[in-house]
């Protein structure tokens, strides 16, 4: 997909990834604000990467997101989050849409707004009651809300009367004050803003009731959409291993064999985690049968590859690592809270118990 490319520092005719690219290698060069990142998430529009993967069931768009995913996990892990989420949100109102939510979503895509999904709620959770007239209220809230008070849509799931969990998307640009993001006191991963969002009597009508009841789980869409926050997890890691490079080769300790021991590891354990990341991609968006095993399975070897590379980064670079200045101190500290996805021990015993049910080295489906 071609750029817009309306600003002068992305000539016409750079694709989406292209531009990415070079936003995100300026963004990684510094520490950001750590505050919600507007002004990126305003960059990614002006390239066209918020309206550029509502659709990535060809191969190479999901080759294209894998690796945009990757730059901005890179630069900015906050950022990655916002994006990943603004991509999850698009897709599923694309799958599970009627024609006029799909017109409308692309309506929005191209005119900047930014969408984000939120499922996690404190009790008794997000409810829907009838308002008469083909209209609802909502009632509850939902925690861990990234983007709280700074997006425009916002894609939730309420439970309606019959207790089934339906899909609803919410415009909730302005509401500032339903957003309490005073409890979001975090060692990193501060630029998200993931509060509390109060719902409570917001009026819905059709057209932000999205798929039927229940839709949201559907597998494997549900389970193996996790590939993304991989993907953006995997941009983190490889950041932190350039970086290391770069103090190694700058300071001469790349003449130390311990040293270079220590970052091999830190390489072959990023390498081996991309080839995880970019089959469970091409997997998950095929909607293959082995998809959620396989994606389950990289969560905990981009976990594992992450957390081996901030140790090492922490042990070469030693106290200088943890300035507030250095890229490495913030990678650590955003990475350190974005790896802590739920049930990483569940997940990895699930992905293991379908290897043990099926071999699937004979038939080389998996590999």
């Amino acid at each position: 997909m071609t750029s817009p490319a309306r600003s002068p520092a992305h000539p016409q005719g750079w694709t989406t990834l292209e531009a990415v690219r070079a936003l995100a290698a300026d963004w990684d060069r510094t520490n950001g604000d750590e505050v919600f990142p507007a002004e990126r998430v305003a960059a990614l529009h002006e390239v066209g990467a918020l309206a550029g993967f509502v659709d990535v069931s060809s191969p190479e768009r999901t080759d294209a997101l894998v690796d945009v995913l990757r730059a901005i996990g890179g630069a900015d892990l906050s950022l990655g989050r916002v994006f990943e989420g603004h991509v999850n949100a698009a897709q599923l109102v694309s799958a599970y849409g009627d024609d006029a939510q799909r017109r409308t979503l692309e309506s929005d895509l191209e005119a900047g707004r930014v969408y984000g999904v939120w499922n996690t709620e404190p009790q008794p959770g997000l409810s829907i009651r009838p308002d008469g007239d083909g209209r609802w209220l909502l009632q509850g809230r939902k925690s861990f809300a990234t983007g709280a008070g700074h997006l425009d849509r916002i894609l939730v799931t309420a439970r309606d009367a019959t207790g089934g969990k339906q899909l609803v998307l919410v415009p909730i640009a302005g509401e500032t004050a339903r957003a309490d993001n005073s409890g979001w006191q975090v060692r990193g991963m501060r630029g998200t803003c993931s509060g509390l969002f109060d719902f409570s009597d917001m009026p819905i009508g059709a057209e932000g009731m999205i798929g039927a009841p229940d839709v949201y789980e559907t597998e494997p869409r549900f389970s193996a959409g996790a590939w993304r926050f991989t993907a953006v997890q995997l941009g983190a890691v490889e950041a932190l291993v350039r970086h290391l490079r770069d103090h190694l080769v700058a300071t001469g300790k790349g003449d130390d064999a311990v040293q270079r021991a220590r970052f091999a590891t830190c390489l072959t354990e990023t390498r081996s985690a991309g080839l995880w990341v970019r089959r469970a991609a091409h997997l998950a968006e095929a909607h293959a049968t082995e998809a959620i095993p396989f994606v389950l399975m990289t969560r905990g070897i981009v976990e594992e590859a992450g957390l081996k590379t901030m140790e090492a980064a922490a042990r070469s670079v030693g106290t200088a690592s943890f300035f507030a200045a250095s890229r490495i101190d913030r990678i650590t500290r955003d990475l350190g809270l974005y790896l802590r996805q739920p049930v990483p021990d569940q997940a990895r015993d699930r992905a293991a118990a379908a290897w043990l049910e099926e071999d699937c080295w004979g038939d080389d489906r998996w590999w």
